[in-house]
């Protein structure tokens, strides 16, 4: 079984939802359960080793996407934005919950890569704190500082919705990813504090403009958590070739989103969707890039996945799918978790 580091889910969002029903969000995820994707027996079924967490503040209002039209197209507009002290509030809780998991044994925070190593050598799933949309965080950064010293890696500066650091893309098919703004005066600065702290910067979810905002500032490889092939899936939430070309010359990756919207050419929320769709565009990411700048970055928890994966205990399933698409086991390891492993280890001042 080859171990897989996940690039992005939403646990984080799922326990903290349990807990706000009344349900022990720890006892959950050591136990598990039946509900959404990831908990300890169906991580250690699937040989997922471990993967950065998101903290994401959920929207105020029931988000769904918008009904597709008669050819199927659909737009749904970029969330309203979040007041900050409320966000703060749901991010210090979900961070919560991550420290009790590690201090009950659940899994262990990881700040480094050989931190991930070590956990995963132990069986400990191996959990790296990152933040969805940065509403949580002030204008001067200091908020920043403070989840840095405990344990934060890795940021997406916008959700699908704009805050005061950037634009993010909306949910719309077919759609190109320039769809607005990209980083606000106060964005730059945070991509300068992430650099200079060590935080991996995730483009997941920004505009085409501020895709390359971060990139002509950024001294780090350019990183798409959880992002696939506008030329296969023309989503505004796809890359498209130029920001893939951008990706490999930065020696960054992008992580293969599970999600079936980015994954069909209807980009229909179906989960009937064959595991060949997820090979094609890890094929044609590794012919775009090359086999050291394609990972996997699920979306566990925050989206609609294959039937053939199911959750967590599924992700052997994508491995088998690549060993039949003609994937050596060298070439698996690297997109399992060995990328992720090299481009947070440059992130991170390794």
């Amino acid at each position: 079984m080859q171990l897989v580091f996940d690039g992005h889910n939403d646990v984080l969002l799922r326990l903290w939802r349990a807990h706000s029903a009344g349900i022990d969000p720890i006892r959950q995820f050591i136990e598990g359960t039946r509900e959404g994707h990831i908990d300890a027996p169906r991580a250690k079924a699937g040989g997922l080793a471990g993967g950065l967490c998101a903290i994401y503040i959920p929207s105020m209002h029931d988000f769904v996407l918008s009904e597709p039209d008669a050819r199927g197209h659909y737009n749904t507009p970029v969330d309203t934005p979040l007041p900050r002290a409320s966000s703060l509030d749901i991010a210090l809780q979900m961070a919560g919950i991550a420290f009790r998991l590690e201090r009950a044994g659940g899994w262990r925070l990881c700040r480094s890569t050989s931190d991930i190593r070590a956990s995963m050598a132990d069986g400990v799933f191996a959990a790296v704190l990152h933040m969805e949309g940065c509403e949580a965080i002030d204008a001067d950064l200091a908020t920043l500082e403070t989840l840095y010293a405990a344990g934060l890696r890795s940021l997406g500066p916008v959700w699908s919705r704009h805050n005061i650091f950037g634009h993010g893309v909306p949910f719309a098919y077919p759609m190109s990813p320039d769809t607005g703004p990209g980083l606000t005066p106060l964005g730059f600065e945070l991509i300068k504090t992430c650099n200079k702290l060590g935080i991996a910067v995730d483009l997941a979810h920004i505009t085409e403009k501020g895709f390359w905002d971060v990139a002509k500032t950024t001294i780090k490889p350019l990183i798409a958590s959880h992002s696939n092939v506008h030329a296969l899936t023309p989503v505004a939430r796809n890359l498209t070739d130029k920001q893939m070309d951008a990706i490999k010359e930065s020696q960054g990756l992008v992580g293969l989103n599970y999600a079936v919207t980015m994954l069909r050419d209807d980009a229909r929320d179906f989960a009937d969707t064959p595991l060949s769709d997820m090979v094609r565009h890890i094929d044609y990411m590794v012919e775009r890039m090359g086999i050291d700048c394609v990972a996997l970055g699920s979306d566990f928890d925050g989206a609609t996945v294959p039937a053939g994966i199911a959750d967590a205990s599924g992700n052997q399933n994508l491995l088998d799918a690549l060993r039949a698409g003609g994937y050596g086991e060298a070439e698996i390891a690297k997109i399992a978790r060995e990328n992720w492993l090299r481009v947070l280890g440059t992130a991170w001042h390794e």
